[in-house]
């Protein structure tokens, strides 16, 4: 297999999502060569699978100097996380707030795996920058998304593999309606739309309907976030972050 570049690569945990889409055109502005990495864990919403191939192509097409730094794409298996995760996200149950306060779309441990298998791609492929698109700002309070969960998990893999991984989390501080303005900014108009058209964010998978802001279900808290952001971009606005 052959070996990239370590020093000017990147890999992207790209799940199809609207941040995860942001997130790999912000790694392909920076990066010579850039790689994806999906995870299929027997998720509700794994429409957002299909998009990967699509928005891959569709990006690639329409910025052909981003085309010739996009790298492999790798899919991991990981139906055992649905397996042992009894979550909304994993399961045809109504999505509502848990005893703990955390809503029953958290998936215990999935961004902590999901950082690890990366790393552990990484090593593989000899690359050293992991690019994921947690967030704190505008989130669902899930606590493996946090900055100090990240920073903790930085040091863990370095040392648990004795190298250098950076993770970078270019989302980490904006809020939704910031996500589509950096859309903006790394690829005008066209990025926008890319991202609005074919990526999926709805937690049940709904993808009949396309709103101004994608397509959804309109109802769970992913599309409330993400059409709440898009209409706040839009009118030029600040989102305030609320539980949704």
């Amino acid at each position: 297999m052959t070996r990239i570049d370590a020093k000017d690569s990147a890999l992207v945990l790209f799940s199809g999502g609207q941040d995860s889409a942001t997130c790999l055109a912000w790694a392909l502005e920076r990066y010579k060569t850039v790689e994806t990495l999906g995870f299929d864990y027997g998720q509700r919403h794994r429409v957002e699978l299909e998009c990967r191939d699509g928005f891959r192509a569709a990006i690639a097409s329409a910025f052909p100097q981003w085309a010739e730094r996009l790298g492999e794409d790798h899919m991991i298996d990981l139906s055992i996380l649905g397996a042992i995760s009894d979550t909304a996200m994993t399961r045809e149950i109504e999505i509502q707030n848990t005893a703990s306060g955390l809503p029953n779309t958290f998936v215990p441990g999935r961004n902590l795996l999901f950082m690890t298998i990366a790393a552990a791609v990484a090593y593989r492929r000899g690359l050293k920058v992991l690019v994921g698109g947690m967030c704190e700002t505008d989130f669902s309070g899930y606590p493996d998304c946090r900055d100090d969960t990240m920073k903790a998990l930085q040091v863990a893999l370095n040392l648990g593999m004795e190298t250098r991984y950076a993770l970078e989390t270019p989302l980490m501080w904006l809020d939704k309606a910031d996500t589509w303005r950096l859309a903006e900014t790394l690829g005008g108009e066209a990025l926008v739309e890319l991202i609005r058209v074919e990526t999926h964010t709805c937690y049940v998978g709904e993808r009949a309907e396309l709103h101004d802001w994608g397509f959804g279900c309109g109802q769970c808290p992913a599309c409330k976030l993400r059409k709440r952001g898009y209409e706040a971009y839009r009118a030029g606005e600040q989102v305030t972050t609320a539980p949704v």
